[in-house]
């Protein structure tokens, strides 16, 4: 039939070039490399061992008035390609606009080094645009459990100064995501889930705060409708970045090239932050993808994969903790503390860590930041005899710093008043009683990294909270008068990286007022982060289960507080205290040398309950239920194998329900027979009954991971509040 006038037939997209699969674990990412124009993505998500005919089925039409021909979108989509979006890459030459036209001049891919034989790959592309002065370089990792990394190298080839606006990187998302998640919060009350459609136009999630954010969405996600922890397809974005960042997704009427809508992200830069001089760089940092078909545990578990498998992952089993501050505030006395130790050594803690109000001058949160001495008038003999008689208790040494903070009052801002990250006119707005020191002056950054490793060599702590407590505010580099959000989180990374090169066994914990410094970039510096200030389990709750979309247990820190909350006033019992802690890296954060002999038999008990199973909590997969009833949280983790189980049920409120019926334990092998314990450590949970189910009163039953899966465990209706352990073993 002859074409008729104004209906031109749609190219097939790439079907002769060179199409590239990196796959692992049941995942891939399928890419055409073309000559000209940047490799662009045909497919992300299932495996397709055999992708025959995806290039040739992947063109879309071309509607009216629109581009006269179909484009295949890249990795760097921009107006050249008819891309209406975000770019992926923008700037100018001092006022000239960049829409470069890439020729691409080598792709290589390469096995993943140390990984079994056809899991995963890198691909290396590197592109040229003649006319705009500009070489691209991207990076592509599929890592061996699925997850995939993506970063982007700039350099400006032309002759005169090109200021780059952004360089993201984005990612294809079919028609079938139509819901999105993002979590957001607040200081205690990160990670709080939103949903939204994912409707036409862009949710863009910018952070402006110097600091990852205690709103930081950790992943956006988007996904099939009603996905869960345990059900539909998703696919995940998060920027591994410390300082300001963007997640975004974006779909326009006219879709995304051969996909329907883009998702991804990377640093916001602000207006002339990074100016690149000829033959100078800027590069992204990593952004991590993740897609699964078995709802958001299959998208968490391939970066808790991932992140495990990196040789600098804290392999030791990690200490339970004792950590000063609701214990004693800045009241520090000796005596007290050593009293404390000794009560802390009785029921098993294995890390003693003092918190904040050891240096010069700190008997508030008002004064002495920057002056990384330690105070002669309450420690006259330095803190030698607290950290000896740790010592031989058989603890490790933990200390508290804050080093990227000043307050007006201390030594170091009266000597050095232009070392505070501001515009040179005024001061920026105090947050917390403290400025914000400028790491982009040299001079600060060799300060702070003396002293801190004065303090290291002098009194040999395996444990560094390094705390981070307000947003940056006017974050402006004082002798060039530019933004300065980006030259401070490198710097940051800098004086991290050479404070470990020199004491190579240190641990840092990435706390940021609780969880407001929660980020894989950071993570590649430190061993946990404080995931909130609320030590209130029942809003703990909540925050560990939401931060597991990032991180594994072992990495985030989770103490047990005193019977009040300091935070929210509400009081709770002990047993859901320890049993909320318990999936984590746990710690207490309470005067125990004020604690009844019942107290300290249960936290005792709590211990050795933890160093029993957290060869399990710490090596398995993470597991959430998809709860039908929101009064109540089912969490555990199932070991890799699914020869063992730990599950924690809570019961947040009163329920509509009479009692919960029969509750499902997700992630079992349907093929094994486990023994089911309710676990009795820290006593019997409150319930609201006259009599509980049979076998829970018995304390033990045996059935198949079907059953307990498809069918479910009666359970007990417990008090609000309340929480019971469950330990599965398989027989």
């Amino acid at each position: 039939m002859p074409q008729q006038p104004g209906t031109p037939t749609a190219p097939a997209i790439a079907p002769g070039v060179p199409t590239v699969r990196l796959a692992a674990a049941g995942t891939a990412l399928v890419l055409g490399v073309p000559d000209t124009g940047l490799p662009y993505v045909l497919h992300w998500g299932a495996d397709l061992p055999d992708p025959a005919g995806l290039a040739a089925l992947s063109g879309p039409t071309v509607p009216h008035n629109t581009v006269d021909a179909a484009f295949p979108l890249s990795l760097v989509p921009g107006q050249g390609e008819g891309w209406s979006g975000h770019p992926g890459l923008s700037g100018h030459r001092e006022g000239r606009a960049t829409h470069p036209r890439w020729l691409v001049r080598e792709v290589v891919v390469d096995p993943l080094p140390d990984a079994r034989d056809g899991t995963g790959g890198v691909l290396v592309f590197t592109a040229r645009a003649q006319a705009a002065g500009l070489e691209l370089r991207g990076e592509l990792r599929m890592e061996a459990d699925g997850l995939l990394r993506v970063r982007l190298e700039a350099t400006n080839t032309g002759e005169d100064v090109w200021t780059p606006a952004a360089l993201h990187v984005f990612l294809p998302l079919p028609r079938e995501a139509e819901e999105v998640l993002d979590p957001t919060g607040r200081w205690c009350r990160e990670r709080a889930p939103q949903r939204r459609d994912l409707a036409q136009g862009t949710l863009l999630r910018a952070a402006r705060r110097g600091r990852t954010g205690h709103d930081a969405p950790l992943f956006l996600v988007a996904g099939t409708p009603g996905f869960g922890f345990r059900r539909g397809e998703v696919w995940g974005a998060h920027v591994a970045w410390s300082g300001d960042h963007v997640h975004l997704a974006e779909r326009l009427p006219e879709g995304a090239g051969q996909a329907d809508a883009v998702l991804g992200g990377g640093e916001l830069l602000h207006p002339g932050e990074v100016r690149l001089a000829p033959g100078e760089s800027y590069g992204t940092p990593w952004v991590c993808f993740s897609w699964s078909d078995r709802g958001l545990d299959g998208m968490s578990a391939r970066v808790h994969r991932w992140l495990r498998a990196r040789p600098h992952h804290p392999a030791p089993p990690r200490p339970m903790v004792l950590n000063t501050w609701e214990a004693v505030y800045f009241d520090h006395d000796i005596d007290k503390l050593k009293a404390l130790a000794d009560t802390a050594a009785r029921v098993g803690v294995e890390r003693f860590v003092l918190d904040d109000g050891w240096f010069r001058g700190r008997r508030d949160d008002t004064a002495g930041l920057g002056d990384w001495t330690v105070d002669t008038e309450v420690w006259p003999d330095g803190l030698h005899p607290l950290f000896d008689h740790v010592r031989a208790l058989g603890m490790q040494v933990g200390l508290w710093v804050e080093p990227e903070m000043a307050n007006p009052d201390s030594d170091l801002f009266r000597a050095h008043p232009d070392w505070i990250l501001g515009p040179a006119d005024h001061r920026p707005p105090t947050g917390r009683d403290q400025h914000v020191l400028d790491l982009g002056r040299p001079e600060a950054a060799a300060y702070l990294l003396e002293r801190l490793d004065a303090l290291v060599a002098e009194y040999r702590p395996d444990h560094l909270k390094w705390d981070h407590n307000r947003d940056l505010l006017e974050a402006v580099h004082g002798p060039t008068g530019g933004a300065g959000v980006h030259r401070q989180t490198a710097a940051v990374y800098t004086l991290l990286d050479r404070l470990r090169s020199r004491h190579p066994g240190l641990e840092i914990e990435s706390c940021s007022s609780g969880g407001g410094r929660v980020d894989l970039g950071v993570l590649e510096r430190t061993d946990r982060v404080w995931a909130s200030d609320v030590n209130d389990p029942l809003e703990r709750l909540a925050i560990q289960r939401w931060t597991g979309l990032l991180l594994p247990p072992e990495l985030v820190g989770g103490h047990v507080g005193g019977p009040v909350s300091h935070t929210t006033g509400r009081a709770t019992d002990l047993a859901t205290r320890c049993l909320t802690a318990l999936i984590g890296h746990p710690g207490i954060e309470w005067d125990i040398s004020a604690c009844t002999e019942e107290e300290l038999g249960v936290l005792a008990r709590w211990t050795a309950l933890y160093r029993e199973l957290r060869p399990l909590l710490h090596t398995g997969d993470l597991v959430r239920a998809d709860d039908p009833d929101p009064a109540e949280q089912l969490d555990g983790v199932v070991a890799r194998d699914g020869t063992q189980a730990v599950f924690r049920y809570a019961r947040l409120t009163s329920s509509v329900r009479t009692h919960p019926g029969r509750v499902r334990l997700p992630g079992l092998r349907p093929d094994l027979h486990y023994r089911l314990r309710r676990r009795r450590d820290v006593g019997r949970p409150a319930t609201m009954q006259r009599a509980v189910p049979g076998w829970f009163d018995r304390g033990e039953a045996v059935a198949s991971g079907r059953v307990l899966e498809r069918s479910g465990v009666q359970l007990p209706n417990l008090n609000p509040g309340q929480v019971l352990l469950l330990h599965l073993t398989a027989v």
